[in-house]
């Protein structure tokens, strides 16, 4: 077996733009909107392209609790869902980590990215893009998760042989509320 390689990674601020190659940033800022329920609610709609169908497939909304990581983080694989997209919105203000790689056969670990949430956004990776888990940064917290149940092979593993990636991220609060 090889020496491992050391690769670091330092996150940059999740924008729609930067993360279009990977799927949807799910937030209010800049999103279609408009009031309903006599004015007492404001709706921000259709934030995001759920792809759910794909073999008899159905919509799967699940809640997530998460513990935080601690950096730096050691990433020894990454995962892909062949046949849906896979969403993950906090249900309380708080920013996590979010490292991806392009859709293809393999994640090539040079090819990661990784974005850090500003504390109001959610992600929905596009069909086949590589991922890796949910990394709560600072403190436990509870997302929203949609994603596909039904008959085929719902998620993709692979390791990466011989490759050791760190993540460096800034651990002081980025929310800014």
């Amino acid at each position: 077996m090889s020496a491992a390689r050391t690769m670091r990674i330092h996150p940059t601020a999740l924008t729609r733009d930067a993360f279009t190659p990977f799927g949807e940033v799910i937030e209010t800022k800049g999103s279609r909107h408009y009031t309903i329920n006599d004015g007492y609610a404001e709706r921000f709609h259709d934030l995001a392209k759920l792809d759910v169908s794909e073999q008899g497939g159905k919509p799967l909304v699940s809640i997530l609790s998460t513990k935080p990581r601690s950096f730096p983080l050691h990433i020894h694989m990454m995962e892909r869902h062949p046949l849906s997209s896979q969403a993950f919105v906090p249900l309380a203000a708080m920013s996590f980590l979010v490292v991806v790689a392009p859709p293809g056969e393999r994640a090539r670990p040079e090819d990661l990215r990784a974005f850090i949430t500003d504390g109001h956004q959610g992600v929905n990776y596009r069909r086949g893009t590589w991922h890796y888990p949910l990394i709560a940064i600072e403190r436990p917290g509870n997302f929203l998760v949609i994603d596909r149940d039904g008959p085929g092979n719902k998620c993709d593993e692979m390791f990466f042989d011989a490759v050791e990636i760190m993540l460096e991220a800034p651990i002081a609060s980025r929310t800014g509320y």
